[in-house]
């Protein structure tokens, strides 16, 4: 797969995301929304409730994913991803409100469909049940897809914080937690793969072993 290290690519890799997510997680179900790369200092990301965009004459919600959130491991940005295509499920497919006090309160509703779509879900006294980190599932869904990360960040200004007001229907942002995986590097062709144990990696183009990264 090619590197994620301009913004065009960046974009058009968050569509395959969302329709591979889509297909496997929702049976396809979910109509594709603009998905934007936007700064949302104090949120992972957020969905539109409302036709944020027109399309052809067609209204259309919106998906955001912080721009400075798109480095971080690629399992985490797709549960970002799968955060707010929970939402958007609730929203147009069951028809049932989610998310209360002016939309940061994450209901029994949202964990419900949080927990079936291949999330871990954990409650917050502030935001209810918002807090959302990738299960084995979904990990393992990772992995089977080879999926990378995105080498592309945008320095953002202001600083997040754990208890920070959300955007919209967005990701509260918790405290920072460490990949769920161990990453190996090409030393030639910086190719990047991840396994859930230590192992003696191969890199089949440049056939010479992958060096374990931090």
């Amino acid at each position: 797969m090619k590197q994620m290290t301009t913004y065009n690519r960046a974009a058009g890799y968050l569509n395959k995301l969302f329709d591979l997510l889509n297909a496997d997680f929702f049976d396809g179900q979910l109509e594709r929304p603009v998905i934007t790369i936007q700064s949302t200092p104090r949120a992972y990301g957020h969905y539109t409730l409302f036709d944020a965009w027109d399309v052809k004459g067609k209204g259309s919600k919106e998906i955001n994913i912080g721009a400075g959130t798109l480095a971080r491991p690629i399992e985490n940005v797709i549960a970002t991803l799968l955060h707010e295509m929970c939402h958007q499920y609730n929203d147009t497919v069951l028809h049932v409100q989610d998310c209360s006090r002016g939309g940061t309160y994450h209901n029994r509703f949202f964990r419900e469909t949080a927990l079936s779509h291949g999330l871990q879900v954990s409650r917050s006294e502030k935001y209810g049940w918002s807090t959302t980190v990738p299960s084995n599932r979904l990990l393992d869904w990772v992995l089977a897809n080879g999926l990378t990360d995105i080498q592309l960040n945008r320095n953002e200004f202001c600083t997040v914080v754990p208890d920070g007001k959300i955007s919209g229907r967005g990701v509260p942002v918790p405290p920072s937690r460490g990949s769920s995986y161990r990453r190996y590097v090409c030393p030639s062709c910086g190719l990047i793969v991840r396994a859930t144990k230590t192992a003696n990696v191969l890199c089949g183009d440049c056939m010479q072993h992958m060096a374990e990264a931090g």
